[in-house]
């Protein structure tokens, strides 16, 4: 039986999707409260930049965007596929590349701070 890359591909996916789900909304709220002006002294700037420069705060943020490509990736590669495409091969190539390419700049970024 030949070997298959699958597990890897839903397991990143099903982490995606949990990560994505837990922390998304608490990034919604935690956007409005700024936006309205009402920040906690907790997320400053100053606070914020200071957790992003630091090497746990840049591998968790970079945790959270990896994931969430890769799980974005997958999904879109899945409705495609639902709605007729049938290149699996060029739209699995085109997403994953994309999530490839957003995980790089990612940490670029984050290494920059």
């Amino acid at each position: 039986m030949p070997k298959s890359n699958k597990p890897i591909v839903w397991g990143l996916f099903a982490a995606g999707g949990t990560l994505t789900a837990f922390v998304t909304p608490v990034l919604v709220v935690l956007t409005l409260l700024a936006a309205t002006g009402h920040v906690p002294a907790l997320l400053a700037y100053d606070r914020l930049h200071a957790f992003a420069a630091h090497w746990i705060g840049k591998a968790a943020l970079f945790g959270i965007v990896f994931l969430s490509l890769w799980h974005a990736a997958h999904r879109l590669r899945i409705t495609l596929h639902d709605l007729g495409v049938r290149s699996d091969t060029l739209v699995a190539w085109v997403v994953y590349c994309l999530a490839a390419a957003g995980s790089l700049a990612a940490a670029v970024y984050l290494l920059r701070i």
